[in-house]
């Protein structure tokens, strides 16, 4: 639980903290259809080596984003079975009875886990660099020009901002209860499933029963400062683009134009 970085900002010094939110969104998005571009091992390592290079620029620590990528272990080796029962393609690695398993699995499993893996270094690099409240405001712009056919922008940025912002206040709480829980003699590894069931619920209800508590705190204190959903708003910071933006948003459009290229040269 305490492994899950995402959406956790980190208050540092660098020239993509200074960075205009609108401007990280659009790379990001950019950066993410590039993922999906099927430039092979060749374009991956392009990208990794670009993430790698962001990453330094924006002072983050690669035992960050290591953190964040920890939590998708499970998911990517239930991946890696599903694929070896069904993947029959490539060289057989070995034979167990009648199961085989190919290499053709294996490189598909490692596909997707390099994919997720430079997917989770993007996002973790927009939120980690990124204050929530900038976040809104980023958003908020970008959906601007859907205001006209009655797209509500301000409230929309408002949920993923206050969303970002407590996933790891709930992962914090998650733990906290965790820990409670077990210095009154609850195992959460061992035991029948009943036991174990029963553990779960022990750490659910508590964990609900506090969101649903900060959440009321968060509306009274938001109706109590006279936030009004809908209402025209000022903002004491307005956003504006600067040369550093255009760089960055020049620089994801080559790694896409690129990815484009060694996509059709393969």
């Amino acid at each position: 639980m305490g492994n899950f970085t995402l959406g956790r900002y980190m208050p540092l010094d660098s020239p993509i903290h200074k960075m205009d939110p609108r401007m990280k969104i659009i790379a990001m998005l950019i950066m993410l259809v590039s993922i999906f571009i099927n430039a092979g091992w060749v374009g991956y390592g392009i990208i990794f080596v670009v993430m790698a290079c962001v990453i330094m620029t924006a002072k983050l620590s690669f035992r960050f984003i290591w953190k964040a990528m920890k939590p998708m272990l499970f998911m990517l080796c239930f991946l890696l079975v599903i694929n070896a029962l069904v993947v029959t393609t490539g060289v057989p690695l070995f034979t167990i009875g009648s199961f085989t398993l190919y290499s053709g699995a294996v490189l598909q499993t490692l596909y997707i886990a390099v994919r997720l893996l430079l997917m989770i270094m993007i996002t973790t690099c927009l939120t980690a660099t990124t204050k929530p409240m900038d976040m809104t405001l980023g958003i908020e712009e970008l959906l601007g020009p859907f205001k006209k056919i009655g797209v509500p922008a301000h409230e929309i940025a408002m949920l993923i901002s206050i969303a970002l912002r407590f996933i790891p206040d709930l992962i914090d709480e998650t733990q906290r209860i965790m820990k409670a829980q077990q210095s009154r003699g609850v195992d959460m590894q061992e035991g029948t499933v009943k036991e174990k069931v029963g553990a779960i619920l022990s750490l659910i209800v508590p964990l609900f029963v506090s969101a649903f508590q900060r959440a009321e705190d968060l509306a009274n204190a938001m109706e109590a400062r006279g936030y009004a959903p809908g209402e025209p708003r000022t903002r004491y910071r307005t956003l504006k683009f600067h040369v550093r933006d255009y760089i960055l948003l020049g620089g994801s459009l080559c790694i896409l134009v690129t990815m484009m290229g060694v996509s059709i040269l393969l």
